[in-house]
């Protein structure tokens, strides 16, 4: 088992896991826009597959929005 923290939370995993396996764990909605932070460095989409994560690693699940300025 290794503790992680995702999104801020405290969460248990069987390790070794995947950023793929834990984006899949945490049901992230629409996986195919999120982009990933372990440790505060950006994982590339074409690493989800083979980043494995570490216990007390930091995860985060970011979604950027694109907006508009209203005039």
């Amino acid at each position: 088992m290794a503790q992680i923290t995702v999104n801020g939370e405290k969460q248990e995993v069987n390790a070794p896991i995947s950023v793929a396996e834990l984006i899949k764990l945490n049901n992230v909605l629409q996986p195919e826009m999120v982009s990933v932070q372990v440790n505060e460095e950006f994982v590339d989409r074409a690493d989800f597959d083979t980043t494995k994560l570490n216990d007390g690693d930091s995860i985060d699940f970011l979604y950027f929005m694109g907006g508009g300025a209203y005039v």
